[in-house]
């Protein structure tokens, strides 16, 4: 490699540095941007379909979009009762928690007691140290919940997010036909085609999950209610919305069962809702996920975590949402590109 090439080389890599940086530190702008492009491209084959009968570009965006909003409306006044009744709860399962934890400190100085009484026993020592000057500082803890000032300091932010979302998606819908052309004519191997080949892909592969992911929650919010947890339809909820950040979102809500479980019941039975959902998840991820997104769409599983674990990094929740359909629209784009056929596989869950 020559000096010239070393130079380009390093000015990549500054400026992919560059990128990054701007993304995280602009979150704010770019995250709604990127996430409206992503549902965008997820909502182009019902746009493509309008324009097949004949609506008007504007019209077509418009319902596109209102039909994304509803969606998204409905769903959160759903959940809404049950997510008020969980942090609600909240309080009570921290202080039964503590009462738990207190429990297996005492325990533990219990042991570390008999030990050092088994130690002084085989070996006196001279003094009494600091074992028995130690003492118990109990505090009171609570649990801090938003406050209305904290809503109404966070309500512009939203609202500006709210707008930069629904504008990019409206506008990309309406003029996504010149922006694949545009491209098209930018670079000679991403052609039209392509582009609208992996907005397939990606469509596909976020309807498919996203019904997965709807029986997958009511099978859990059903054996959460068999089993005699608080408010089963917000784990149910849970488990629809995790189930899209693949790997962290089920182990994430397996310790939040297992935390509840022991709270709840007492003995082996505190265990029983995790492992419950763990074999569902196992399940849904060794059987019914293969089965119907097939080998098409699957991934390799260590381009799955990277991309997860990179853009939680990057935007958080919102990243680990989008990073699954992001690395697919880039795979397809690739593979498009250099011609070959698109077979990429499956993300894998737990």
């Amino acid at each position: 490699m020559d000096r010239k090439q070393v130079h380009v080389a390093c000015l990549s890599a500054l400026a992919i540095i560059a990128v990054f940086a701007v993304l995280k530190e602009s979150k704010d702008v770019f995250a709604p941007v990127v996430s409206a492009l992503m549902l965008g491209i997820v909502l182009t084959p019902l746009s493509d379909l309008m324009d097949g009968w004949r609506v008007p570009p504007a019209v077509s965006a418009l319902l596109s979009v209102l039909l994304a909003l509803s969606s998204i409306l409905i769903l959160l006044v759903l959940i809404e009762p049950y997510v008020t009744q969980a942090i609600n709860r909240a309080p009570i399962i921290w202080y039964e928690l503590r009462g738990t934890v207190d429990e297996l400190k005492a325990m533990l100085r219990g042991l570390e007691k008999m030990s050092e009484d088994v130690a002084e026993a085989i070996e006196p020592s001279s003094g009494n140290g600091a074992s028995g000057a130690s003492t118990d500082n109990k505090t009171t803890e609570s649990v801090s919940l938003p406050s209305v000032t904290d809503a109404l300091f966070y309500a512009p932010q939203f609202a500006a997010q709210f707008m930069i979302f629904t504008g990019t998606l409206y506008f990309f819908l309406l003029t996504r036909n010149a922006i694949y052309t545009w491209l098209e004519t930018q670079f000679e191997t991403l052609g039209e085609v392509q582009l609208r080949h992996a907005a397939q892909q990606v469509s596909r592969y976020v309807l498919t999950i996203s019904g997965i992911n709807l029986g997958l929650g009511c099978s859990v919010a059903i054996a959460m209610f068999a089993l005699g947890m608080p408010t089963p339809v917000f784990w149910g909820v849970l488990a629809f919305v995790l189930n899209y950040i693949v790997y962290l979102g089920p182990i994430a809500l397996i310790a939040t069962l297992l935390v509840t479980g022991i709270v709840v019941f007492d003995g082996p039975a505190s265990f029983v809702p995790a492992l419950v959902y763990f074999m569902m998840n196992a399940t849904e991820a060794q059987f019914v996920t293969p089965a119907l997104v097939g080998r098409t769409l699957s991934v390799n599983p260590l381009l799955v975590f990277l991309s997860l674990v990179f853009w939680l990094w990057l935007w958080g929740p919102i990243g680990g949402i989008i990073a699954i359909p992001i690395l697919i629209w880039s795979l397809a784009v690739f593979k498009g590109m250099q011609g070959q056929a698109i077979s990429l596989g499956t993300p894998g869950r737990l």
